[in-house]
């Protein structure tokens, strides 16, 4: 199961009653942070998560709105004796803006490690995360902007009958489940393949945020169990400046849900003016049924279906 939780909702400015859009996503004990934008620290402490523990920050891209809260966000972690490597993923120039940043938080009892993205479209897989994929694709704002797509793989149903048939002993069995290899000191080998059925369906989670509506979403998102998307206006007469500064409306973001067959979204990246999301949710449902006015610290488990 994957736990995620949207720290924030708000977009360009925290305000009192709503934080700056980040995401937290914990998955066997590891964690990973999508942006770190001012008082992403303050949404943090109100959810009772520890900054200490996370593993991998990811970038959307170089807006102050996502990324100003990362010095104070650093120093935390550095002032609860951390000491583990710390893995950050983001748009090309990312290690020159974080050290940019870092004037401000210049000593850390732990070393930071860059994964630079160049590529339209780039799969990797964290360490000590076997078989959770992160997935980073450009989409379509005014300065370069990712989105990011998180898969948990699940494994075929285990076959008792094939592994007694094929001779197995039970101390192996649990090493093949995992999908492990295992080879006998007289060369037999036994192969995950032999014992396990077919991959059944695993979890997915797609985060966009800043662009425009691009065919990228729709085919990274498709089939998403959970589909979080900005939606920086509910207005209907906004759409014009959505256009002009590559942002998206309530009503594109649910299309972009429908087309590519999500079973749940969440909108967030409210702009300022957005005093009441919930307002617009109706017609919104009306494209794409199950929409959410996401509020801050809106939270869900991610679970593997039976």
């Amino acid at each position: 199961m994957i736990d995620v939780c949207l720290l924030g909702t708000g977009g360009m400015m925290p305000l009192p009653n709503r934080l700056l859009t980040a995401l937290y996503v914990r998955y066997n004990g590891k964690c990973i942070l999508i942006d770190s934008g001012e008082a992403t620290q303050i949404a943090l402490k109100k959810k009772g998560i520890s900054s200490k523990p996370i593993d991998v920050i990811c970038f959307t891209h170089y807006h102050a709105d996502h990324i100003s809260g990362l010095p104070g966000l650093l120093l935390t972690m550095g002032n609860a004796e951390r000491t583990e490597p710390l893995l950050m993923v983001g748009p090309k120039g990312l290690e020159k803006v974080v050290n940019s940043l870092r004037v401000i938080a210049p000593e850390l009892p732990f070393e930071i490690k860059f994964k630079e993205l160049t590529e339209s479209e780039v799969s990797f897989e964290p360490e000590g995360m076997p078989g959770f994929t992160i997935t980073a694709f450009k989409v379509n704002h005014n300065i370069t902007c990712y989105g990011y797509s998180m898969s948990l793989r699940r494994q075929g149903k285990f076959n008792v009958e094939a592994a007694v048939a094929a001779g197995i002993d039970r101390k192996y069995w649990n090493s093949l489940q995992k999908g492990e290899e295992v080879v006998l000191e007289d060369g037999t080998v036994y192969t995950p393949n032999m014992v396990l059925g077919e991959e059944r369906k695993g979890i997915k989670l797609t985060y966009v945020t800043d662009t425009r509506p691009t065919d990228s979403i729709v085919y990274n998102a498709k089939d998403s169990d959970l589909f979080i998307c900005e939606g920086m206006y509910g207005e209907p007469d906004k759409l014009v400046k959505a256009k002009e500064h590559k942002h998206m409306t309530f009503y594109e973001a649910a299309k972009l849900a429908k087309n590519a067959e999500v079973k749940e979204m969440w909108l967030t990246h409210y702009s300022p003016s957005l005093v009441n999301p919930q307002d617009f949710i109706g017609d919104t449902r009306k494209i794409f049924a199950n929409s959410v006015a996401a509020k801050d610290g809106r939270s869900l488990t991610l679970k593997f279906e039976e």
